[in-house]
């Protein structure tokens, strides 16, 4: 009781009239609760936000189907997609970053520092310079590209297992290769395809229309299932692989699974909405300072990424004026200033 004050958690215990009991942290509960309703807020306030402006009630008004024709129009076929689409990017990045993070036991180990998302571009850029590809081509090659990226790190790092910093370092050497390899492809293109590349690159959600939504809120219905029946196995592995094994986890197995399944959502969500930066690594750490709750806090790093993105987004469009910046450009500001700070508090207790 003293160890759940100190931490500003309040565990409970809640059971079925059928005998079954869950555990639940009533403080990590309330701040999935509130990024939910932020993050409905959020894309409340994104949809209304335009040329044509639309009031907060309207939009409520036309979701429920009881708007004009042209407001629902603007909202429905105009302006939803892209939010949903911004909704299941952040969601995909967060779980990814959580997931990684986790399997490294380091805050660095997100998509983003290991090289996934240089991966994923690599493939599009390979589509979009060599191929002169389509929309539905760059995605597949940015999903084949973060795939193989993902096998590549996962055998350079493969040591009797993969082990925390050993990841995070061949990560970086992984990143470095592939960032050089998407320079070089940018060097070989004609002007036409090295903007259309430069403009995917940024990440943007702009133009996005239910094709994006369609996929990529099928592989969340798979993944993320699937991920939350494994995240028993994943608290127990932050203990360390011998204290896992002995509690019964088969640790590799659920090791492979689940990286898998964290460069399946970074890879899609890249796929969508090109390499968006640093929301993946920011997410899960600031989940964590909401809960006060050891493990890996998947579903609060999901929320937090789903709110922080629609919320870059509508930072995008209106706190620069008429200037209307990609949303990928104030994500990277944002969590270019927070590495920094991260990097400086980890260095200050020690652990780099």
């Amino acid at each position: 009781m003293k160890a759940a004050a100190r931490t500003g958690r309040s565990p409970r215990t809640l059971r079925t009239p059928g005998g079954l009991s869950l555990r639940a942290d009533v403080r990590a509960l309330a701040v999935v609760v509130a990024l939910v309703l932020a993050a409905c807020a959020a894309s409340v306030v994104l949809i209304g936000t335009g040329d044509f402006p639309i009031s907060f009630g309207d939009v409520l008004r036309t979701l429920a189907g009881n708007g004009t024709a042209g407001q629902d129009f603007i909202v429905n076929e105009l302006r939803l997609p892209r939010v949903l689409v911004g909704l299941l990017v952040g969601a995909s990045l967060g779980l990814g970053g959580a997931l990684f993070q986790s399997v490294s036991r380091n805050p660095l180990g997100s998509p983003d520092v290991l090289g996934l998302s240089q991966g994923a571009t690599s493939g599009a850029l390979v589509v979009i310079v060599l191929m002169s590809g389509t929309a539905a081509q760059v995605t597949v090659g940015a999903l084949l590209g973060g795939l193989v990226t993902g096998l590549a790190l996962y055998l350079l790092a493969w040591k009797q297992g993969v082990h925390g910093y050993r990841l995070v370092l061949v990560g970086i050497g992984v990143s470095a290769v592939v960032t050089a390899v998407n320079g070089y492809l940018l060097t070989k293109a004609d002007l036409v395809d090295a903007t259309r590349a430069v403009v995917w690159m940024t990440g943007s959600l702009d133009g996005r229309d239910w094709s994006q939504v369609r996929p990529l809120l099928a592989l969340c219905a798979v993944l993320v299932p699937l991920v939350l029946a494994h995240a028993r196995g994943l608290r127990m592995m932050e203990m360390g692989d011998d204290v896992a094994n002995a509690l019964g986890v088969r640790v590799e197995r659920v090791r492979m699974l689940l990286m898998v399944a964290a460069v399946l959502l970074t890879a899609a969500a890249t796929a969508a909405a090109g390499p968006v930066s640093f929301v993946a690594l920011t997410a899960p750490q600031l989940a964590r300072r909401l809960t006060r709750s050891p493990g890996p806090n998947l579903v609060p790093s999901l929320c937090m990424g789903a709110t922080l993105l629609v919320t870059a987004d509508w930072a995008s469009q209106r706190a620069f004026g008429s200037d209307q910046l990609p949303v990928g450009v104030v994500t990277g500001v944002l969590g270019g200033v927070y590495l920094i700070w991260l990097l400086v508090t980890e260095r200050r207790a020690g652990r780099i």
